[in-house]
């Protein structure tokens, strides 16, 4: 018997997935603000027949959803989050599942360099699998053979997590340096400082070490931090630019969250203290390069 997806949230990512699966599996979409040529079909007529649900929404959107297919879900639907950011009170797509599905109720996230453009365009794609369960894994594994999507299995779900949500704030970096041609050697410089601070945060957070340097880590900071198909890499690039009137996305909200919830001292992390400087004070980006390689010259004296 196939296995039955249902993809929830119909933007580029919802769409690049099913363009991925509907070759091989049945798959149904939902979007709370579908197109004109969508068959008109409520949340809870699809959730019931679903073995996977593809939860292809932001994070913010993650708990009101979650609960609503609660009570309509197969006992083993296995739910999966491709979201990269925190919501509103500071909680991670994983978080956010543990909280609002039954105990023990299977879970698992999606991460890596997946850019929609180039799924779409068929390229290939890489991407770790985080889940408790093997089993889950294997599922998954088989809904993507001969698809261009790579997958590789993880159990550390908080450094998966805090790996993705952070390199989208890195990212943002490496845009502005671009656009203000600091050149390949910086891009090198900020790889490596991310990577070390990625590491640090990721074992704070109870993840493993070496996750940073995989798919969901090292992969997905370089094709969001070099790709101009990513949009945090655009928003650096209208930052240095000096058009701040509109900037929004997972990496300036992961920030506010941090903050707000006062889940990292930012102060400790260099790279993180640099673009959070920026965003609170976008004039001028280059002086703010200047200034943070004149405190890290200070800190190896």
């Amino acid at each position: 018997m196939s296995t039955k997806i249902l993809i929830l949230g119909y933007g580029e990512i919802g769409h690049a997935l099913e363009f991925l699966l509907k070759k091989h599996c049945p798959v149904a979409v939902w979007d709370k603000y579908p197109s004109a040529n969508f068959i008109p079909v409520t949340l809870e007529q699809l959730v019931p027949q679903a073995d996977i649900a593809l939860f292809c929404l932001p994070v913010n959107a993650h708990r009101e959803v979650t609960q609503r297919i609660t009570p309509h879900l197969k006992r083993n639907c296995l739910c999966i989050s491709v979201a990269k950011g925190l919501d509103e009170t500071g909680k991670t797509a994983a978080q956010i599942f543990n909280e609002n599905l039954p105990p023990g109720h299977p879970h698992a996230l999606l991460y890596g360099p997946m850019i929609a453009e180039e799924i779409l365009a068929g390229s290939y794609a890489f991407a770790q699998l985080g889940c408790r369960d093997l089993t889950a894994f294997k599922t998954i594994q088989t809904c993507f053979d001969h698809t261009k999507l790579y997958l590789e299995h993880t159990f550390d779900i908080e450094g998966i997590s805090w790996s993705v949500i952070l390199k989208n704030v890195y990212a943002m970096l490496f845009g502005i340096a671009d656009e203000l041609m600091l050149g390949a050697n910086m891009r090198g410089h900020l790889t490596t400082a991310a990577l070390q601070e990625l590491q640090l945060i990721a074992k704070a957070m109870g993840g493993q070490t070496d996750t940073p340097y995989r798919l969901s880590g090292l992969g997905d900071l370089v094709a969001t931090a070099t790709s101009e198909n990513s949009h945090h890499h655009e928003l650096g690039r209208k930052i240095a630019k000096g058009k701040t009137d509109n900037i929004s996305g997972e990496g300036p909200h992961t920030l506010q969250m941090i903050e707000k919830h006062q889940l990292i001292n930012i102060q400790q992390y260099p790279l993180l203290q640099l673009i959070n400087t920026i965003l609170h004070q976008p004039h001028n980006p280059y002086l703010r390069f200047e200034k943070y390689f004149e405190q890290l010259t200070q800190r190896r004296r």
